[in-house]
């Protein structure tokens, strides 16, 4: 009896354990938000410089088109920035010194041009007061006297000018001028920079969508990533279950081939339910309406899956 009566209990134990609800799982898969690397400027693929399956670092080098022509433009740019900036200089600091030089030599010239023609005048005065002179030698002697003051006074007045910078209007015209040649250069350098691209974030190169040699376009994409902060699990869930979920949730995530699970955060809840997607049709929810649920792994975790795996959900 007694031992009729243990195996009656470990029976009844074993009953109660196989009938503890275990808890539910979800069928879903894995999808990847991918990034398509393009250039701004079109041009011949020069350099492919990843291939795919390679997994690489942010800033790493993808590839790189022919610059030619923008290296020359970029150098025609720099150098009309540079002619600009000089002339600027130039207006604001007057005349150089050599030429300040000359314009002194002739003030010099045309000052003792000057006491030459003021001691032919006073002679002329005399000589006519004695009348040795014609009354139209003194009056010729006297303008030419003239003449040779308002000489000085013109290069005296050069030279002062010669001292002072130019203009304000000028200085603002060759002001917008640098202006304009500094825009033209910061232009040519951007599109020098777009022949060479690089990666914003570290990820998966899935694809790459051109050879070297061969023309791209503008935009079109060169490199197909997939990082990993863009992986993300999708599954569908009865509505009972829905109206509990709150983005924030965490769940976790069984897969083949995983070694350990995989932990998710809750990041979308579907509006409005759907028929089971053909993905996870079977004959068990072929007629019943889901919402759709997406939960985003860590960066880290997200590396150990693969968009299309199938998995399971549990909730936590």
């Amino acid at each position: 009896m007694r031992s009729n009566a243990r195996a009656l209990a470990i029976a009844s134990l074993a009953l109660a354990a196989c009938s503890a609800e275990k808890p539910p799982t979800y069928q879903g898969y894995v999808e990847g938000e991918y990034v398509h690397v393009a250039a701004s400027v079109g041009g011949r693929l020069e350099r492919l410089l990843v291939q795919r399956g390679q997994t690489i670092q942010a800033q790493a080098p993808l590839f790189r088109l022919e610059a030619e022509q923008e290296s020359a433009a970029k150098q025609q740019a720099d150098e009309q920035l540079k002619a600009s900036q000089a002339q600027l200089a130039d207006l604001r600091i007057g005349k150089r010194t050599a030429e300040l030089d000359v314009v002194k030599a002739q003030l010099a010239q045309a000052r003792a041009a000057e006491e030459q023609a003021a001691d032919q005048v006073k002679r002329d005065e005399a000589q006519f007061e004695v009348g040795g002179i014609a009354r139209a030698q003194l009056d010729d002697s006297r303008a030419n006297l003239a003449i040779k003051a308002a000489r000085v006074r013109e290069l005296a007045g050069q030279l002062e000018v010669s001292r002072l910078p130019a203009r304000n209007d000028q200085i603002r015209a060759q002001d917008a001028q640098v202006a304009a040649a500094r825009a033209v250069s910061s232009q040519s350098n951007w599109r020098l920079e777009q022949k060479q691209v690089a990666a914003t974030q570290p990820g998966l190169v899935v694809d790459t969508l051109y050879r070297e040699g061969e023309w791209v376009p503008a935009g079109s994409p060169v490199v197909r990533m997939l990082p990993p902060t863009n992986v993300k699990v999708r599954f569908f869930v009865p509505q009972a279950v829905a109206g509990a979920l709150k983005p924030g949730g965490k769940v976790t995530v069984h897969c083949d081939g995983c070694e350990t699970n995989v932990p998710a955060v809750v990041s979308y809840i579907a509006s409005e339910p759907e028929y089971t997607p053909p993905v996870i049709y079977s004959n068990e929810t072929r007629a019943k309406l889901v919402f759709m649920v997406e939960a985003r792994p860590s960066p880290e975790n997200g590396q150990r899956l693969r968009p299309g795996q199938p998995v399971a959900v549990t909730l936590q």
